[in-house]
């Protein structure tokens, strides 16, 4: 290997001989017009040059220079990141279409929207009518060629705008460009990577999440839509209803150079068979495009692109008819380049053997930067080449996708989804709804009672018609989960989902959601009437809630006309007392305990009802909290058994932790404090002085123990709780405080405390036990406080997840623990049953004076599983006099009992 060093060896002969080997894609572009900019002039380095990255603000003042200089280019504002930058896209055409460009976007819109729409009317629309095509890069931010290629893509169309190959593009095909998925991202990697150049550390991963929150997992958000950004995005698509979507990744299975569509098994169920035929015809016409301009390399399918998952943001947009995709080029870390050997390879490509799927076989060599930007920009020109030639097919299967759907449903159930107002959390079915609304399922109440398949539904039922255009989508995140076992035998390897295997939102969020299987009749229809709200005006300021009831904050979902008009059932305050009694069914209370505890209310908890007081409050406040949070509540007397206080911490590892992540993501939401505490806290023992509360996110034991290895990152980065760490977490629990472990987290707690627990499933072979993500049903302790206001048999979310045994020298309590027979599977995959048969998924374990709260599931997983919120929101408040108060337990619920060890073998981790 030679590997290239900084631009300070400038003089060195391995630097000029690698800097004259550099692919044309660089240096081409300063034979182009010399009237528009060129990117180097304007960012000061060839974009693409080895140990150089343009952040998000050199790419935006381009793309200024470049609209200035072009009458083919609009730059367009569309909102705000979570770091408050600017966040633009781009248009790209001819100069007619751009001047043409709104009547463009409402054939577009028409074509989405078909219902009413005869064939030979979309067949006019899409003869006169142009391909809108969506293309980024840079949405995960440390794969950082997506967002270069941008630039010189943009660059080229446009120098280059009268050439045979470029001229039908812009005259057929509108190209929304953005700059980056993921602003914030490219300014935190190209910083980092920047900063350390020529040092040791050139190459380190950053030791914090490249985006406010979750970093990887900001695609993983398409349908819930908790980020910001991914509301951006989704706004703007419904705005454009794109003819393709096609965003840019960076992680080819090595040593491919670039993985295409077709996907990997399985695909989404609910995908229109049209989208996805459009969808592998155009990963074949990306291969082809690749080939003829000799890019060897590229691959489709495999074992591990799958499209299963539909939370992706390039692969929801299938189920509302968009062919959408993305493509996964080669990274060696950064923009330092890197020299290749067979050596490198795995032994099952080193005979670099040709495949029906990777017929060109990458033989090593340099890989740089600009190498992954050729692959990229050649990509992304077949994708422009092909919908300009098939423009009228790609928008007439927009309509014909649209009405196959619509006639589906209107002949075979599910007809519709029915969702009652009245619900344990009335607020709950609002998230639901709205979040649904917001991605273009049009919701309907009932505007007087109505019988339906023997039941009667009251007024104001909230209805989902499933003869729509988009219903594949509502169908996929609304029904039961059923993972194939892709397996060739039953002891075979374990095809295991890229990513989640069940997600069904009305178990992950405790909706009741009534599936209709009777065809709809006329008096049903009549009685419907579309929601429609007042629409905020789109805001992405989210330091002010303009809508408490629901917890996204600034305008959230409400910018959306349909979304605006999901209401709750109005808050309901009863009784009398100076005590305001809180039920924790509801998640919005612990907005209000929040709110209450930074005020300095007294808050106790009361054992028997199970509910928390407030105490203090004005008749006022009160009435606020009511209207502003929409829960039902009530007024008495009595102050409870235990006062809660609770001082919070939430430890962030160097890791950039996203399951972390999503943890502050919550409670900022719900207006929790708390204070951020990393590993050098740990090295000092007054961790009990400063807080009651430890909370741990979802990590890898070696991770919390060793952190990142040292020389891999700056010294202040290195090392993780280490010895001293552990001893003086330890002695923070046995002086009282309390520590909450999820998910991984649990594995560390057991070992480095030593504690008698065992995680059953800790080293057994995949083969015999694995679940993936899915959801599981559990038994809860019902006099416990973290478990309060959970229903008796509850749905937790699992990703591979501990499950626990007590050991001899327990003390404390059962949370929640699997049915003692058959499977708890309640949605997605489950392999191995009798590993969760009567073992504890969450517990309670007396350690010293403290306690260690175990989860053995994600009661925030992603922002999705609003069922068990309560479950991390109670047990931040389970400290000092709540957590040594003294309740009645029933045997069942204080050990597990003496169980068979199972055989174990090959460790998970």
């Amino acid at each position: 290997m030679c590997r290239i060093q900084p631009l300070l060896s400038l003089k060195s002969k391995c630097f000029i001989g690698t800097f004259l080997m550099m692919p044309l894609l660089v240096f081409n572009l300063k034979a182009q017009n010399t009237t528009l900019p060129n990117p180097h002039e304007v960012i000061g380095f060839e974009v693409g040059s080895d140990f150089h990255l343009a952040t998000y603000e050199q790419s935006i003042e381009y793309f200024k220079k470049l609209d200035a200089a072009s009458d083919l280019v609009q730059m367009r504002e569309t909102g705000k990141t979570s770091e408050g930058l600017t966040w633009y896209y781009v248009l790209i055409s001819s100069e007619e279409n751009l001047s043409k460009i709104d009547h463009y976007k409402e054939i577009s819109q028409q074509l989405a929207h078909p219902k009413g729409m005869t064939r030979e009317e979309a067949q006019k629309l899409a003869e006169e009518g142009k391909a809108i095509v969506d293309i980024s890069g840079g949405l995960h931010a440390s794969e950082v060629a997506g967002a270069q290629h941008i630039i010189t893509l943009a660059h080229q169309i446009v120098s280059e705008a009268n050439s045979k190959k470029f001229k039908p593009i812009l005259d057929d095909v509108i190209l929304v460009l953005w700059p980056s998925l993921n602003p914030d991202g490219q300014n935190i990697i190209a910083n980092w990577y920047m900063s350390n150049v020529g040092t040791p550390y050139e190459t380190a991963r950053t030791p914090w999440l490249y985006q406010k929150y979750v970093g990887h997992d900001n695609n993983r958000d398409a349908y819930m839509l908790n980020m910001l950004e991914s509301r951006v995005v989704g706004r703007t698509w419904r705005e454009w209803e794109p003819n393709v979507i096609h965003v840019h990744h960076q992680s080819s299975p090595f040593p491919t150079r670039i993985w295409l569509p077709p996907f990997a098994e399985p695909i989404a169920p609910q995908t229109p068979p049209i989208v996805a035929r459009e969808v592998n015809m155009i990963g074949m016409a990306m291969a082809q495009e690749l080939e003829t301009e000799g890019l060897p390399g590229a691959v489709h399918m495999g074992k591990g692109f799958d499209a299963w998952y539909p939370g992706y943001i390039d692969y929801l947009p299938a189920m509302q008819n968009i062919p959408s995709f993305w493509t996964e080029t080669a990274l060696y870390r950064y923009a330092t380049p890197y020299f290749y050997t067979l050596r490198d390879f795995p032994e099952s490509r080193k005979d670099l053997r040709v495949e029906s799927l990777y017929n060109s076989p990458w033989k090593g060599g340099w890989w740089r930067l600009s190498n992954a930007m050729q692959y990229m920009q050649t990509a992304s020109i077949a994708v422009l080449d092909y919908a300009s030639k098939y423009k009228e097919t790609l928008l007439f299967n927009k309509y014909q996708a649209a009405m196959t759907t619509i006639e589906k449903y209107r002949n075979e159930p599910p007809y519709a989804y029915i969702i009652p107002q009245k619900q344990r959390d009335p607020v709950r079915p609002v998230e639901l709804l709205k979040r649904l609304a917001f991605n273009g399922i049009q919701i309907s109440q009932f505007e007087q009672a109505m019988d339906y398949a023997g039941v009667n539904y009251p007024k104001g039922t909230w209805v989902i018609p499933m003869d729509q255009e988009f219903a594949e989508m509502a169908r996929q995140v609304l029904d039961v989960q059923v993972y194939p076992d892709l397996r060739e035998s039953p002891d075979g390897p374990l095809e295991q989902p890229y990513d989640a295997a069940g997600w069904t939102l009305p178990f992950q969020m405790e909706v009741d959601v009534v599936t209709g299987t009777v065809p709809l009749s006329d008096a049903f229809r009549n009685a419907l009437t579309p929601v429609e709200g007042s629409p905020l005006e789109t805001t992405d300021d989210e330091k002010k809630d303009l809508n408490k009831s629901d917890f996204a904050p600034g305008a959230g979902f409400d910018t959306d006309k349909v979304a605006s008009g999901i209401k709750p059932l109005p808050g309901k305050l009863s009784g009398g007392g100076s005590t305001l009694w809180l039920d924790p069914t509801q998640n919005n209370i612990f907005r209000v305990l929040a709110e209450a505890i930074k005020e300095g209310y007294a808050i106790n908890y009361d054992t028997d009802t199970k509910k928390y007081g407030v105490r203090g409050a004005s008749r006022g406040k009160i009435n606020q909290w009511i209207n502003d949070y929409a829960i039902q509540a009530n007024l008495g007397s009595g102050s409870g058994d235990a006062k809660v206080n609770s001082k919070i911490a939430v430890y962030r590892p160097w890791t950039a932790s996203m399951d972390m992540g999503w943890t502050r993501w919550l409670l900022d939401n719900f207006g929790f404090s708390y204070s951020s505490i990393r590993d050098a806290d740990f090295k000092s023992n007054n961790l009990r002085e400063r807080f009651d509360v430890i909370v741990m996110a979802s990590e890898w034991p070696r991770s919390i123990e060793n952190g990142l290895e040292p020389g891999s990152a700056p010294p202040e980065y290195t090392g993780g709780l280490g010895e001293l760490g552990i001893r003086n977490l330890s002695t923070f629990v046995k002086q009282g405080g309390t520590l909450i472990t999820l998910n991984k987290s649990s594995d560390f707690a057991i070992n480095a405390l030593h504690l008698p627990v065992t995680n059953v499933v800790n080293k057994v072979d995949r083969a015999r036990f694995f679940t993936g993500g899915s959801i599981m049903q559990v038994e809860t302790n019902p006099n416990h406080p973290v478990m309060a206001g959970m229903q008796s048999n509850a749905n937790v979310f699992v990703y591979n997840s501990p499950i626990f045994n007590t050991k001899e020298g327990f003390t404390g309590e059962i949370l929640a623990k699997y049915q003692k027979k058959g499977s708890p599977l309640m949605s997605g995959f489950l392999v191995g049953e009798e590993y969760m048969n009567g073992n504890a998924a969450a517990m309670d374990v007396k350690y010293g004076n403290g306690h260690v709260l175990l989860f053995g599931f994600q009661p925030q997983w992603r922002g999705q599983p609003m069922g068990t919120y309560r479950t991390l929101f109670n047990a931040l408040l389970y400290a000092n006099e709540l957590s040594n108060l003294e309740r009645e337990t029933s045997d069942e619920w204080l050990s597990i009992g003496s169980k068979p060890v199972m055989e174990i073998s090959n460790g998970q981790e």
